[in-house]
């Protein structure tokens, strides 16, 4: 019987419910201690360390990790540290041992190592401070070098041999506890706890004289046992003190183009629950030059009615609005929703020709020129995201120009209020999307060329924002703005959702095979 509670128990139950003798034999009942101090931990620090009438902040892009996806960065944690720590060397064993008739032996082993290591099962179990994970009906493999060496008073010559031996463990048991907490913005893991129990070895020697095995198994199968068992814990803590450090330099901002990156900074502890893990990230976008840029902050906390994935999906990001406002307030800023239409498919429209009928006076001043019409938003656009869609406000002027002689003259100005409806799309791991142009109202704000007939100018600007405008903003939507994931994380049959204020990802994940030390203190 595994000293390790079946899957389906509860793990975090009180030490004083779990005795070693209600989960093991009475012979293996000592190991049984490690799994009390393991869930005993994790109690304490969900004691210590959990504050229910404290405000927390909450950030505005969050990522639960779901039962699912927990078993798959199990899996994938359980792989990466059976490629971490093998092959493992453990320490040589030296022993002087009485042998009948032949005396005192003198016995080395040496290149104690652990070539292999094959999970029977394992499984996660998360609480509200804390994650155990735990390794059973393991076994591993070690080879080794042995040689003796003895005198006696029959024989005045020392007598030595050496050779290899081969160690087959058996039943072997892993267990260990993290917390997982916000450090200045980044994630710290820390380890509770780790401990190795092994039930049984078995030793092949090649080559020796044939009482030299039963020294071997007499002398030698603790030490081998207690090698093992102290030296897996070690390289584990070796390994999650790597991967820590690997977490501290993940980056806090995530560049989006030249004039802006997205604060990916976390806001709190990590929220952990039976079933998932939750980690709210700041999620705002910023300027590139660091310029102090007025972006709402204050939202809703999320309510019953919002979107929820399915069970089955492994992964689920929200998204609150305000991450899309912040990204409208930044690119406003930076100057980056001005356009200037010279070329149209419909050329007869760039021509004070094309606009005979609907701007005489116009045509009159400058007949056939050439034109160019300068739109540039007045405002951040206003975003609003409804269980409908997403859907979008912008007040923005549009200066209709002529080119006479050369020089650009500016002949009359029109405010245009423009509604549009949006959809979000996910390219690889990046969140994209298209804009439609719903409705556009006109007013003329200024003019030189006296006054225009609004309704006979409106269909004309209506057709090139369907045609020019609307085709070249899908273009750079299009293109997106990466997700805050791991690097060699990419999502797969990824789904949206809407819901009020947010946008909910739901999501399976792939990793692409890597070293998660070597790539965790990096985001794609």
């Amino acid at each position: 019987m595994s000293f390790f509670p079946d899957k389906n128990d509860s793990f975090l139950l009180p030490p004083s419910t779990l005795t070693p003798y209600q989960l093991l034999p009475t012979n293996m009942a000592a190991p049984s201690l490690l799994l009390i101090a393991l869930c005993s931990l994790l109690m304490v620090s969900a004691r210590t360390q959990l504050r229910p009438n404290e405000e927390q902040p909450e950030g505005f892009i969050s990522v639960l990790v779901s039962d699912k996806g927990l078993e798959f960065v199990k899996d994938l944690l359980v792989s990466e540290a059976l490629s971490s720590i093998i092959p493992l060397q453990l320490p040589q064993i030296r022993k002087t041992v009485k042998v009948p008739v032949v005396g005192e032996v003198d016995v080395l082993l040496s290149n104690v190592t652990i070539d292999s290591v094959g999970i029977g099962s394992s499984y996660v179990k998360t609480g509200e401070e804390g994650i155990a994970l735990i390794a059973s009906g393991a076994t591993a493999n070690l080879s080794m070098s042995w040689e003796y060496s003895y005198s006696t008073w029959l024989v005045p010559v020392t007598i030595s041999d050496r050779g290899t031996a081969s160690v087959k463990v058996k039943g072997m048991e892993v267990g260990l506890s993290l917390t997982l907490m916000d450090k200045s913005g980044t994630l710290k893991l820390s380890l509770l706890d780790c401990g190795c129990y092994v039930k049984a070895i078995s030793i092949k020697l090649d080559g020796g004289s044939s009482w030299l095995y039963q020294v071997a198994v007499d002398a030698f199968e603790k030490q081998i046992v207690s090698a093992v068992e102290e030296a897996i814990p070690e390289k584990i803590g070796e390994e999650i003190t790597n991967l820590d450090s690997k977490l501290q330099d993940l980056p806090k901002e995530m560049p989006v183009g030249e004039a802006a990156a997205l604060n990916v900074s976390f806001v709190k502890d990590p929220m952990l629950s039976e079933s998932s893990i939750d980690l709210e990230i700041d999620g705002l976008f910023i300027a590139s030059d660091d310029r102090n840029i007025d972006v709402p902050e204050n939202y809703p906390r999320l309510s019953l009615s919002s979107p929820s994935c399915r069970a089955a999906e492994m992964i689920q990001i929200s998204l609150h609005e305000n991450v899309l406002k912040s990204a409208s307030f930044v690119y406003f800023d930076a100057g980056y929703m001005n356009l200037i239409v010279d070329k149209i498919p419909d050329e007869k429209l760039l021509n004070t020709a094309g606009w005979k009928y609907i701007v005489p006076q116009l045509y009159k001043q400058y007949p056939n020129d050439d034109m160019e019409l300068n739109i540039s938003a007045n405002s951040p656009p206003i975003i609003k995201v409804s269980d409908r869609g997403i859907d979008t406000t912008i007040y923005s002027d549009i200066i209709i120009s002529v080119l006479d002689s050369g020089e650009v003259i500016s002949v009359a100005c029109i405010s245009l209020v423009i509604h549009a409806s949006g959809s979000a799309q996910i390219l690889r791991n990046n969140l994209a999307g298209t804009i439609k142009l719903d409705e556009l109202s006109a007013s003329l704000k200024w003019s030189k060329i006296g006054n225009l007939h609004i309704h006979l100018v409106q269909p004309v600007i209506s057709a090139v924002m369907r045609t020019v405008v609307v085709p070249y903003i899908n273009l750079h939507l299009m293109r997106g703005f990466p997700l805050p994931l791991i690097r060699g994380v990419t999502l797969r049959n990824a789904r949206i959702l809407y819901g009020e204020s947010r946008t909910l990802i739901c999501s399976d994940v792939d990793y692409t095979s890597q070293s998660i030390a070597r790539t965790a203190g990096s985001f794609i």
